[in-house]
């Protein structure tokens, strides 16, 4: 077994059961937007054949929902292409971040890890983790603690997929099912929000997704996302000077 997969200790499992625990409320709204994602795919029109693959290998719900629409009105497949990428974009600011934690990992397995991130991993795993651990032990609980977190998450995206996907006709609207994993990934980032900075980047967000929903599909999360990101560092880079004065 690779090391990075190894738990002998008690301490290390712990690290991991923590992170089962930790995701257990975020994991409400992944439940949620696997619901959406599983009767939009039951509603697109597409044949079974592609639909559970697609429940199986697809984790991804917000390029999903958008590309969806776009597969069952039978849309170039650049568009479909370029409509996830633009939604994806995001995982590249994160992967940043990632890199930090799990650089001395192997590539395929910095390939694997990738697979399960995802928005709430990420946000619970650096409030837990903000540095990166300094030694070999403190490395292999930050593992550990990423898979209790990602593998929980993505068995309930799976289930709740699933679910959608089979029992389309009984469930609620997407749309009332939409607005609970809104009011979960709430309760998830609203603590994350401490600093200026962050204040200043949650407040551009807010103020640029309204009317970025005119914008063609895709681009509204792209332009709040740069929006948030450009608002948030220049609030960080004028922030020692205004200390300073």
């Amino acid at each position: 077994m690779p090391a990075w997969l190894a738990w002998p200790g008690p301490s290390t499992l712990r690290h991991a059961l923590a992170g089962v625990r930790a995701v257990t409320g975020p994991a409400t709204g992944t439940a949620a937007m696997g619901l959406v994602a599983g009767v939009a795919m039951a509603q697109s029109g597409l044949p079974m054949a592609v639909l559970l693959p697609m429940s199986l290998l697809v984790y991804a719900s917000s390029s999903q929902l958008a590309c969806l629409p776009l597969m069952a009105s039978q849309a170039p497949l650049w568009l479909v292409g370029a409509t996830a990428a633009v939604l994806n974009l995001r995982f590249v600011v994160f992967s940043a971040e990632w890199s930090r934690y799990f650089h001395h990992l192997s590539r395929p397995q910095r390939v694997a890890l990738s697979y399960f991130a995802g928005d709430p991993i990420y946000a619970l795993f650096t409030q837990r983790h903000p540095l990166p651990g300094r030694n070999g032990r403190q490395r292999r609980r930050e593992v550990a603690y990423y898979l209790g977190l990602a593998l929980s998450n993505w068995a309930v995206w799976q289930l709740s997929s699933a679910v959608g996907l089979v029992l389309a006709d009984q469930l609620p609207g997407a749309h009332s099912l939409r607005f609970v994993a809104i009011l979960a990934l709430l309760t998830l980032t609203l603590p994350m929000v401490k600093d200026r900075p962050t204040r200043v980047a949650a407040l551009a967000a807010c103020a640029v997704a309204l009317p970025a929903q005119a914008l063609p599909r895709g681009l509204p999360v792209l332009v709040t996302m740069l929006a948030a990101m450009a608002a948030g560092l220049l609030a960080e880079h004028r922030q020692p000077r205004t200390h300073a004065g």
